[in-house]
C-alpha cells in the first residue's frame, strides 16, 4: 500500500526512504488512522519483543540483540538490499542517556472539549505575573483536546479500575469507586497494591472476584499535583480556596498550572487560584545550568553558613541570600556565584550601616517627649518626609504586585541617594554642632525616627533579621514587641506646600551636584581644601527656582539655608552669569534642569574652630576662635573649658623647660 505522509516528512533530513509503523510513533499512528493501517506494537513494557514479532525474536531487547536478530532475519529471507550505519537525529531519554522507544498502548484519557471554554474564561479572570504567562497558558489550553491521565509506573496513585480476565472489559462504576474510595480513606493508596480483588471489590462483585483483575495503571502525576487544591487549599482548616497565589517555574504553564486549572474548572467551575506567578531558573555565575556532573552547583547553605575556610567562604547569613533573591528579575533566569553574592553583601552592608547611623543619632531622643510637630518642621524635613511617604507607597505597591526587585531598588535608592548622599550629609551640622535640645536638632531627629522605623518595616518582608535588629535597637520605647507586630507605617498628613515645592528641591539637589563638581576642580588645583573653605556664587535663570533659592538663602532656622544644603560657608545669589564667572575661581553653566551658572570662590571671614564654618563677622570675645553662632551653645562652653585647660597645661610644660 502506498500512503501519503504528513508534514513530518521533509527533503532536508533523512534518507528519503520513510517507513510507517502505526504502533511506534505519534505521526505514524495518525497516518495509520487516516489510511486504516493495522496497529501492531510487538514490544512489551520492558522493551523486549513479544510473540507477535515472530519466531526467534520474542524476549530479545529491541535496542540490543533484537536489532541484530532482525537484520539477520532480513538477510536470511532475502529482503535486505544493504546495511549501512547512518547517523541521524533521534530522541534520547535525558536520565538514562538511551534511545527512546515509542509504542502504542491502551491508556485512559480525559476529554477537555467539554470544559475548554470554561477554562479559557477562568484564565482571563486570573492575574498572571508576568502578563506573558496568560498568553502562554491560553495557547496551550486552546490546542488541548485530550489529556492522557494514565501512566505505567510501579509507584503512584492507582487508577481504581478492574478488568475482565477474559475480555479485558473495564469495570468502573459508582459502586466500585465508592468502595475503593472508602478503603483508600481508611488505609491509604497502598491498599490497592497490598489487597486482593476480593478485598477491593464490593458486593456483588466480590463473590465473583476470580473473574476480575485489578489494573496496574497509575494516575498521571500532573493529575495528582493538579488536584492538590482539593486536598490542601480546600480541605485544610486555615487555608482557603481558591488560593491567593500559585508560584512555580515558567515551564509549569503546560504542567501544574494547567492541570490545576483543568481539574478545578471541570469539578468546581472556577480556577483554583486568584493569581499565578512564574519565575525563571537559577544558573551559575556564567549563565550555565547547574549540574552535579559539571560541579557548578551553588549550595545556599554555603552562602548562609559559610564553608570550612570562612575567609574564602564567609557566612553571609540568610538576609544576604534573601536580598539576592529579591533583587533579581525572577521573570527571567537568574545567575548566582561568588562575585554576585559579594555585590549583594555590599548592598546589604550599606543598608545596615545607614541604619546604624540613624540609630546612633537617636540615642538621646524620645518621640513622646522630643518630637517636633509636622507643622513646625523646616521645609527640608517636610520634603524628606514626603519622599519617605512616596517610598512607602511605592514599596507597598511593589510588594502587592510581587515585584520584589522594584521594592528593593526603591529602598536602596532612598537610603543611598535621598538619605546618605543628601539629607544625612546636610544634616550633620545640626546633629553634631547644635545643642541637644535645640529645635533644629530635634526636628532632624523627628525625621530620623520616622525614617528608621519606616525603613525597618519596608525591609522586613525581604530582610527580616536586619529589620528586627533595627527595631529591637530603637533607643526609645515602642508599643510593639516586634517590627512584625508594628504593621505598615501610616503616611504623614498631606502637605500641599511640600508637594508644590518638589520641583524646587529637585533643582537644588541638581545644583548641589554642579557645586560639588566645581569643588572637586578647586581641590584638584589645590585652590581650596574642604568644602567649608568655599563660597558659592549662583545665578539661576528659572524664575520659580530663583524665588525658592532667594527664600532659602535668607532662611534663619539653621536648616533650610543654602549654605547648609551646599555644605559651604556662604552662598551668594548674583544678578548675572557674567558676574558669577568674573568673581569665581571655577565656574560652570548648565542649560537646563535648571538653567544656571555656578561658581566657586574662597569663603569670606575667619574659620570657626568649633563648626569649621568661615564667618565674616567678628569672632566671639568670650570664647577664642569661635563664631557668633557657636558662642551660645552649651557645647561651646565645654569646648572653651577644654581649650583653657590645654593652654594652661602647655604653659606649665614650657615653664618646666
Amino acid at each position: 500500500m502506498v500512503v501519503e505522509g504528513g508534514d513530518y516528512i521533509t527533503t532536508e533530513s533523512g534518507t528519503g526512504l520513510v517507513h510507517t509503523a502505526p504502533g511506534h510513533g505519534q505521526e505514524d499512528y495518525q497516518t495509520g488512522l487516516k489510511y486504516g493501517l493495522e496497529l501492531l506494537s510487538p514490544v512489551d513494557d520492558a522493551g523486549r519483543f513479544t510473540d507477535e514479532a515472530g519466531d526467534g525474536l520474542a524476549g530479545l531487547n529491541v535496542l540490543g540483540d533484537g536489532n541484530t536478530a532482525v537484520i539477520e532475519k532480513l538477510k536470511t529471507s532475502g529482503n535486505l538490499l544493504s546495511v549501512d550505519p547512518y547517523q541521524h537525529k533521534y530522541p534520547y531519554d535525558w536520565r538514562t542517556k538511551k534511545p527512546t522507544i515509542f509504542r502504542a498502548t491502551s491508556q485512559w484519557f480525559a476529554s477537555v472539549d467539554g470544559f475548554r471554554d470554561g477554562a479559557l474564561a477562568a484564565i482571563g479572570e486570573t492575574e498572571w505575573l508576568p502578563a506573558v504567562g496568560e498568553r502562554r497558558i491560553t495557547a496551550m489550553t486552546q490546542s488541548r483536546s485530550d489529556w492522557c491521565i494514565s501512566r505505567q509506573r510501579t509507584w503512584g496513585v492507582p487508577i481504581p479500575v478492574f478488568y475482565d480476565r477474559q475480555t479485558d472489559e473495564p469495570l468502573l462504576n459508582e459502586e466500585t469507586l465508592s468502595h475503593v474510595q472508602r478503603l483508600v480513606a481508611e488505609h491509604g493508596t497502598d491498599v490497592w497494591w497490598t489487597s486482593t480483588e476480593a478485598e477491593l471489590l464490593p458486593e456483588p462483585y466480590a463473590s465473583d472476584a476470580g473473574r476480575w483483575r485489578k489494573g496496574t495503571d497509575t494516575m498521571d502525576v500532573w493529575f495528582d499535583s493538579g488536584s492538590s487544591w482539593a486536598s490542601v487549599a480546600e480541605a485544610r482548616e486555615g487555608l482557603r480556596y481558591p488560593a491567593d497565589l500559585y508560584l512555580e517555574g515558567s515551564d509549569q504553564h503546560r504542567g501544574w498550572f494547567q492541570s490545576s486549572l483543568l481539574t478545578s474548572v471541570a469539578s468546581r467551575g472556577q480556577a483554583p487560584y486568584k493569581a499565578v506567578l512564574t519565575h525563571g531558573f537559577v544558573l551559575d555565575e556564567k549563565g550555565f545550568k547547574m549540574s552535579k556532573s559539571l560541579g557548578n552547583v551553588v549550595d545556599p547553605k554555603l552562602i548562609t553558613d559559610g564553608g570550612k575556610n570562612l575567609k574564602a567562604q564567609p557566612a553571609y547569613g540568610a538576609d544576604v541570600l534573601r536580598l539576592w533573591v529579591a533583587s533579581s528579575n525572577y521573570a527571567a533566569d537568574v545567575c548566582i556565584g561568588d562575585s554576585i553574592i559579594k555585590q549583594t553583601f555590599e548592598a546589604y552592608r550599606k543598608m545596615r550601616n545607614t541604619a546604624r547611623f540613624l540609630l546612633g543619632n537617636l540615642h538621646d531622643f524620645d518621640p513622646a517627649v522630643d518630637a517636633v510637630p509636622l507643622a513646625d518642621l523646616p521645609e527640608l524635613d517636610v520634603y524628606v518626609l514626603g519622599l519617605l511617604d512616596d517610598l512607602l507607597a511605592e514599596v507597598r505597591a511593589a510588594y502587592d504586585a510581587y515585584s520584589f526587585s522594584r521594592a528593593v531598588g526603591a529602598l536602596q535608592q532612598f537610603l543611598v541617594s535621598d538619605l546618605s548622599n543628601f539629607y544625612l550629609d546636610v544634616s550633620k551640622d545640626r546633629l553634631y554642632i547644635a545643642a541637644p535640645d535645640e529645635p533644629r536638632r530635634r526636628s532632624c531627629q523627628t525625621v530620623l525616627s520616622r525614617v528608621v522605623e519606616s525603613v525597618a518595616a519596608a525591609a522586613a518582608p525581604v530582610l527580616p533579621h536586619l529589620a528586627e535588629d533595627i527595631y529591637q535597637n530603637l533607643p526609645y520605647a515602642t508599643p510593639h514587641a516586634s517590627v512584625f507586630e508594628a504593621g505598615w507605617p501610616a503616611a504623614a498628613p498631606a502637605q500641599g506646600e511640600e508637594r508644590r515645592g518638589r520641583a524646587a528641591w529637585a533643582a537644588v539637589r541638581s545644583l548641589r551636584d554642579e557645586v560639588n563638581r566645581n569643588l572637586e576642580l578647586a581641590r584638584a588645583e589645590k585652590a581650596l581644601g574642604a568644602s567649608l573653605e568655599a563660597k558659592v556664587l549662583l545665578h539661576c535663570a528659572d524664575p520659580a527656582v530663583s524665588e525658592a533659592l532667594a527664600r532659602w538663602s535668607g532662611a534663619s532656622n539653621g536648616v533650610d539655608e543654602l549654605r547648609f544644603l551646599f555644605l559651604t560657608s556662604q552662598v551668594a545669589l548674583v544678578a548675572s552669569a557674567t558676574e558669577v564667572t568674573e568673581r569665581s575661581l571655577f565656574s560652570s553653566t548648565r542649560e537646563e534642569g535648571p538653567a544656571a551658572t555656578v561658581g566657586i570662590a574662597a569663603a569670606d571671614g575667619t574659620k570657626c574652630e568649633r563648626c569649621w564654618h568661615f564667618d565674616p563677622q567678628e569672632q566671639s570675645q568670650t570664647y577664642e576662635g569661635v563664631c557668633p553662632r557657636c558662642e551660645t551653645s552649651p557645647r561651646c562652653r565645654r569646648l572653651a573649658g577644654r581649650q583653657r585647660e590645654t593652654r594652661a597645661h602647655l604653659a606649665r610644660l614650657c615653664i618646666g623647660r
